[in-house]
């Protein structure tokens, strides 16, 4: 993988520098794999960063940092059935888009809640819930617009705001001869009765880049700024900035083109920028937090899925907004418009510390912030943390083709070359009872080394694919006979391999061949008309390696892992099996 291109910055974002200390210094994606999103929000000395999970729970990823550059993975905000219940939810359907915002002492979340997604109709469920900690306790969700989705909030405070908050959305149109995409939505938003109030507004129709959706709104001396997306959500994906006197509209597309876009620049390590969200620090700093992906060869497959990143604003004497360093000529075709979207507007003074290596064992009362599960909340009926030295227990649930009750925990893959590793003991007595390391994509795109019973043999490992749900095994059953194992996924850009060894005894045996990990990616996940605009399934999400188990007898068949292990390989041993 190309490294990522940095420029020196002004100082440490937020606050100022002691005195001989080296600048600080972003490097992009400052979240790194499955962080699609952002909703980017300043409080006090606070920065917190609120991500879209879809399928995965808890619903609605959190990060937080004091500086813009070290972030912290926080537990998520959505982890009751009451707030999200994901059962049956399609790929890539579930939690999209969250917005994160603040005021009169309450944080507000909006999110989609999507029930279906192919062919021309989109089912949302939009809602807010407030509360006056991001650790709870939340209200109980309040509907809000929901004939599209990408909802947010914008409260009007601050000097020359008249206090009143106001609800955002994209419209979608699932008519022929209709663009989908049909413009951006505002209403007056009561804060009291937790419901919209007064006329609709259409305030935006989009430029010609179309697929005009995730809108936020900003309030700049004597401007309303409405910030969206643009493009699509692969190669040609844009930020764009509109901006108009009266909050109401009519909103003027900036006419220098997109903020924002990696269009057309397929030597850039970060590609598909777009849909993003502006901050300002304490000093007067803008940022724009966005969303980005790194191809696994140019214009490729993106495996980590879309990821977030920072650039730095500058605003122009006219009062448009730019990414730090000379604004482009105005009059370009927008279309084509290279906007400078990717080197990152910092260099670090501590490159990213190896902190996302991680060995756990299972020790605490609850799954670290790092784990995810698959449609259904952490519940004693499926997982148990016994604190008895055993580490994690999950007892078996339905197939990984299933959307309802699999037994999976699983954290996202957030380097190009790493190594996910497991300890297991699992005693099967049928085929249908299995347990072991999964490289996950979705129910119908996967890669499974699994612990299973085999009628001649005994106890074997199998190893899984699933492509296109199109279920094969590329290597023969290999018995292992007693005793715990250990399982390791090695990743190594668009290769893997698995293997397995007795716990913690002598080298590791390979099993199978390598496997190809660029159809576990958004790329391979999406199928469809691009000329309509209406797919028959999408991929929004990304890679995952995971624990799962599955028992399709109906015996609930517990596995112990004591232990799981992820390492990110540099650079320079990248090539290493």
């Amino acid at each position: 993988m190309t490294a990522l291109p940095t420029v020196p910055d002004q100082g440490r974002p937020g606050r100022r520098e002691p005195a001989g200390e080296p600048p600080a210094t972003l490097t992009n994606p400052v979240l790194p794999g499955f962080h699609p999103d952002p909703s980017i929000l300043r409080v006090g000395a606070d920065y917190y960063l609120a991500t879209s999970t879809f399928e995965w729970l808890p619903g609605v990823a959190l990060h937080h940092s004091r500086d813009l550059v070290h972030w912290r993975p926080l537990p998520g905000l959505l982890r009751e059935s009451r707030l999200i219940d994901l059962a049956g939810r399609p790929d890539s359907g579930g939690v999209w888009a969250p917005c994160l915002s603040y005021t009169d002492g309450l944080f507000h979340l909006v999110y989609s809640d999507v029930t279906n997604l192919s062919g021309a109709f989109k089912d949302v469920r939009n809602q807010v819930v407030t509360a006056p900690r991001l650790d709870g306790p939340w209200s109980d969700p309040a509907p809000f617009p929901s004939d599209g989705f990408d909802p947010s909030l914008f409260h009007d405070d601050g000097p020359g705001g008249d206090g009143r908050s106001w609800a955002l959305w994209m419209a979608w149109d699932h008519r022929p001869g209709r663009h989908p995409f049909a413009g951006i939505l505002l209403q007056e938003w009561d804060r009291a009765a937790r419901a919209v109030t007064g006329p609709v507004h259409q305030v935006f129709a989009g430029t010609s880049l179309a697929h005009t959706e995730a809108p936020h709104l900003y309030r700049r001396d004597g401007w309303y700024y409405l910030l969206t997306a643009e493009g699509g959500t692969s190669w040609a994906h844009a930020v764009t900035v509109a901006r108009s006197r009266t909050l109401t509209g009519p909103y003027a597309p900036d006419p220098a083109g997109p903020l924002l876009t990696s269009y057309r620049h397929p030597e850039l390590a970060l590609q598909k920028a777009g849909h993003g969200s502006l901050v300002a620090t304490q000093d007067g700093e803008w940022y724009l937090a966005h969303l980005t992906a790194r191809p696994v060869t140019p214009l490729g497959a993106c495996v980590m899925g879309r990821e977030t990143a920072l650039q730095r604003v500058e605003w122009t004497a006219g009062g448009w907004p730019r990414l730090g360093g000379p604004p482009p000529g105005e009059g370009e075709d927008a279309a084509a418009l290279p906007r400078q979207a990717v080197p990152a507007p910092a260099a670090v003074r501590a490159a990213r510390p190896a902190a996302r290596d991680a060995t756990d064992h299972f020790e605490g009362p609850g799954l670290a912030p790092t784990w995810a599960t698959l449609r259904r909340h952490p519940d004693p009926s499926w997982l148990e943390l016994p604190g008895d030295g055993t580490g994690l227990r999950l007892y078996g649930g339905q197939s990984l083709g299933s959307t309802h009750g699999q037994s999976l925990v699983a954290r996202r893959q957030q380097a190009a070359a790493c190594d996910f590793t497991v300890r297991l003991a699992a005693d099967p007595r049928s085929p249908r009872q299995m347990a072991g390391l999964v490289h996950h994509y979705n129910s119908t795109l996967w890669h499974y080394l699994h612990l299973t019973w085999d009628e001649e043999a005994g106890r074997v490992l199998r190893l899984g694919v699933c492509d296109q749900g199109r279920y094969t095994e590329p290597a023969a059953p290999e018995p292992v006979g007693p005793g715990p194992l250990d399982l390791r996924l090695s990743v190594r850009g668009a290769r893997a391999r698995f293997s397995w060894r007795p716990a913690g005894d002598g080298p590791w045996r390979s099993i199978g061949p390598e496997l190809d990990t660029t159809r576990l990616s958004d790329e391979s996940a999406t199928q469809g008309d691009q000329a309509t605009g209406h797919f028959t399934s999408w991929g929004f999400t990304g890679a995952f390696a995971g624990m799962c188990v599955q028992d399709l007898t109906g015996g609930a068949m517990p596995a112990h892992f004591a232990r799981a292990e992820y390492r990110e390989v540099p650079a320079g041993r990248a090539d290493e099996a």
